[in-house]
């Protein structure tokens, strides 16, 4: 198992370096290339969300891109250091937060551009890992 490690700071400049380090190291790695764009966008949306969550809790650390190749497929990894509450239950009626709904919009896009998709946050960050799969070199799907 490969692993390349990004961590840069929480900065909108930042994200345009990770999507190309991402999209390379995917070639690499041997994800279809019909699909090295949904790898793209949806790591610029996660890195994208990431940031605007540090950014908004005035957070310092870096956003964390962990790229994993695996025997039969390709992980990226992106993590932040933005605490999370408990969310609110929409049932009560109480008007959703706007930060809330643009998270919740992005979550939206990743899910649409990537099929195995797991979010998870807690009060120490989150981490959002995508999952591709991969053709070994030298085979070629028809």
């Amino acid at each position: 198992m490969a692993t390349v490690e990004l961590r840069f700071s929480a900065l909108p400049e930042h994200v345009r370096t990770a999507r190309l380090v991402a999209a390379a190291v995917a070639r690499r790695a041997g994800v279809d290339e019909a699909v090295l764009d949904e790898v793209r966008l949806a790591v610029g949306e996660a890195c994208s969300r990431a940031v605007g969550l540090h950014q908004s809790a005035g957070i310092n650390e870096p956003v964390r891109v962990a790229l994993i190749e695996e025997e039969k497929q390709f992980s990226i990894e992106v993590g932040d250091e933005a605490p999370r509450s408990v969310p609110v239950d929409r049932a009560t009626g109480a008007a959703p937060d706007v930060e809330a709904e643009e998270d919740e919009m992005g979550l939206a896009v990743i899910s649409g551009l990537v099929d195995d998709v797991e979010v998870t946050a807690g009060e120490h960050g989150g981490l959002i890992r995508m999952r591709w799969p991969t053709t070994p070199p030298g085979v070629t799907l028809v």
